[in-house]
């Protein structure tokens, strides 16, 4: 399912594709990043209550909106809910849109939030705190598969912490520079730098690992 047009229609689906992720790291799908913003004046109309200008809006991001729900939730209903929470959250917040950061890296943060948040709702269990939320289910693979390194790569941002899984994304495969993200995340720079290095360092170890084990 994508995300929910204004007239009730939907965007066109996307499904990531495999790319490489800078500083080394490869395997990640990387859709358009930071440099794909979408045209000052499209936003400037979608403002003004264009309709047709916010439905490009959701079209050219719900690629980038996908990835982000996929890598925190997991879940392809809970995914598909949180997406159209997402374009309802939009709709309804775009007019206060400032520009103080790239308008991707601030539906990022709504998109983030949005899952979060509905993780505490569905598995309340697993999120007593706000500091210790649900890691992403992993698939259990059998040793013999052979995982390769994009396998590994996936297991392991799986294994991250959530605010660890969005940091990197926002920097390592959407391409954000650390001001954005830090903006993306409702974060100082500093707190967002500390947590791309920290998932870089578990990435790199997960796949020298399972390099290892494959020798």
């Amino acid at each position: 399912m994508a995300l929910l047009a204004v007239d009730g229609s939907m965007s066109a689906d996307a499904t990531p594709a495999g790319s490489v992720m800078p500083s080394g790291i490869s395997g990640l799908s990387q859709p358009s990043g930071a440099s794909g913003e979408i045209a000052p004046e499209v936003v400037a109309a979608a403002r003004r209550g264009d309709a047709l200008a916010f439905e490009a809006i959701l079209r050219h991001y719900d690629r980038r909106l996908r990835v982000v729900a996929d890598r925190l939730l997991g879940d392809r209903q809970l995914m598909d809910d949180a997406l159209q929470e997402v374009a309802i959250k939009t709709l309804r917040g775009l007019s206060s849109f400032r520009g103080e950061a790239p308008l991707g890296a601030w539906l990022c943060r709504i998109a983030t939030t949005t899952c979060l948040d509905m993780l505490r709702r569905e598995r309340p269990e697993d999120a007593t705190a706000s500091d210790k939320l649900p890691e992403r289910p992993v698939p259990v693979a059998d040793p013999a598969d052979g995982l390769d390194a994009r396998e590994r790569l996936s297991r392991a941002l799986a294994e991250l912490p959530p605010d660890q899984r969005v940091a990197v994304l926002l920097i390592d495969q959407f391409g954000y520079d650390f001001r954005a993200a830090a903006a993306a995340l409702g974060v100082p720079v500093g707190t967002a730098a500390s947590r791309v290095a920290a998932a870089r360092v578990r990435l790199r170890a997960a796949l020298a690992a399972g390099g290892e084990e494959e020798r």
